[in-house]
């Protein structure tokens, strides 16, 4: 039984320093489902010292002992990987086989990588006369996102053990479970008392306190660009690694002569993945001008075999969105896209057909958008694709970069040579080449104001390491 009303601190499971907590509610039921204990700067503080004791000897444990605990972690996770999809599945929405498969197989996969690139990573590197040390950076604050809960967990978690840091974490008020049942994994594999540490609470309270903390040598933090933004203000001061993996607007600029059918509707596809409520989403269809009407009714054929519906139910395609407060917003950028011209093909405002409760939202395509259009600027986070036209390729590369933001481009190009062309001038963290996925062994981040660090992979593990150069180490 998860114990929600209690944080993971040294150890061990302690009540919070204040009695205060918020309903987790089912966002395909509308119904509060449970309470979770919201933390304070008292909680904050405990674990900070929790970790700083743990700090002076887990940075100094072997890559073998490592090795060893990340081995039992991955052992003890398998076995519970049924339980948290459906802990994801009830506190963000998505469907039960995407949760159980993607969602919490997202996390043994972070786990599973970061494990292999551990055991061949070279921490000691000659460099002239001198000998670069790569070390723990020390106490690390972790702030994680409701969209892909286990997901940020573990490509955070994993590589700060393997580094030898020790941590405390924040995850969403919105997916606790998930993260208490993690907590559980990493007490069960016997992860020394103080080297993880969870608090559960708000992004102004514990968030705040974590991002200001003296203590605290590094803030590791995925969300919204507003968000991150705040935290590195009040990281500042104390002038500690702040690591971001903050918004999006993602081009997918498909080019003349490339496969219509094929590429538009892996576009779409992957577009309503998670009810679009991914950082990566490729949310801005670029394609040639000329073939607007042709793209538009492909997308249209997707939208209509797409099923928002119960997650739990056979068939059903996405689920709902998190909240009313996300339901409300994704509401409001569809009426703007109506208001100011684009062309509604498929979906719209209100609930899909059938559903009379829920945070459900209609899978959405506008066609003929404009570059300067609200919804082709602002991150809309749910099942809402914009369609533009380009007059050439030119013209679709300068509509790509024409953002703010930089975490990732597609292209499907006739070819891979033209597609890699077009890659190659996107400026963004991650581009993906005629529909091939990301490799965790690479890294994950952004360009601009899509942040600053990167994840996953040997990347993912240096996030957490100093750099230490040692001249005369090798003298005799």
């Amino acid at each position: 039984m998860v114990n929600r009303m209690q944080f993971y601190i040294d150890g061990a499971w302690v009540d919070p320093a204040v009695k205060k907590s918020t309903p987790v509610v089912n966002p395909a039921t509308e119904e509060a489902m449970y309470e979770v204990a919201l933390g304070s700067k008292a909680d904050v503080d405990k674990a900070v010292a929790a970790a700083k004791r743990a700090f002076a000897t887990f940075s100094q444990t072997s890559r073998d002992e490592r090795v060893a605990l990340l081995t039992k972690i991955i052992e003890v996770y398998k076995g519970r990987l049924k339980e948290i999809g459906a802990a994801v599945s009830d506190e963000m929405g998505a469907p039960l086989p995407m949760a159980e498969k993607l969602q919490a197989g997202a996390g043994l996969g972070h786990l599973m990588t970061t494990l292999d690139v551990l055991k061949n990573y070279h921490f000691e590197e000659p460099v002239g006369t001198a000998v670069v040390l790569r070390e723990p950076i020390g106490v690390v604050g972790m702030i994680t996102p409701w969209n892909w809960p286990l997901n940020q967990i573990a490509c955070k978690v994993a590589p700060a053990l393997a580094a030898g840091c020790t941590m405390i974490l924040k995850p969403s008020e919105f997916t606790p479970t998930s993260a208490l049942i993690f907590a559980e994994i990493l007490h069960e594999a016997g992860v020394p008392k103080g080297v993880f540490n969870l608090v559960n609470g708000l992004g102004p309270e514990v968030g705040a306190a974590m991002s200001e903390h003296p203590d605290i040598d590094m803030i590791s933090f995925t969300g919204s660009t507003r968000a991150g933004i705040d935290v590195a203000k009040r990281a500042a001061p104390t002038v500690k690694r702040v690591s971001q993996e903050l918004g999006g607007k993602s081009p997918n600029v498909i080019l003349e002569g490339a496969d219509l059918t094929k590429a538009v509707t892996g576009g779409v596809m992957h577009m309503f993945n998670n009810s679009g409520q991914s950082c990566n989403a490729p949310s801005r269809m670029i394609v040639p001008l000329s073939k607007m009407k042709e793209v538009a009714a492909i997308a249209k054929a997707v939208a209509d075999k797409t099923k928002a519906g119960d997650p739990r139910a056979e068939g059903t395609t996405i689920g709902p969105v998190v909240n009313r407060g996300q339901w409300d917003k994704i509401q409001g950028l569809i009426k703007k896209g109506i208001d100011e011209g684009a062309t509604l093909v498929a979906g719209g405002p209100g609930l899909p057909e059938g559903v009379n409760k829920g945070f459900y939202v209609r899978p959405t395509i506008f066609a003929d958008v404009t570059p300067d259009m609200t919804i082709a600027r602002e991150e809309i986070f749910g099942p809402v694709l914009t369609i533009i036209g380009a007059k050439d390729e030119a013209d679709a590369v300068h509509i790509a970069n024409d953002t703010p933001y930089g975490l990732a481009g597609y292209v499907y190009g006739p070819s891979v040579e033209d597609a890699k062309r077009v890659g190659r001038q996107i400026r963004a963290g991650n581009v993906n080449l005629q529909g091939v996925p990301n490799d965790r062994t690479a890294p994950f981040g952004g360009y601009k104001q899509s942040g600053n660090g990167r994840e996953w992979g040997k990347y993912g593990l240096e996030d957490f390491l100093e750099v230490k150069a040692v001249a005369g180490f090798n003298a005799a």
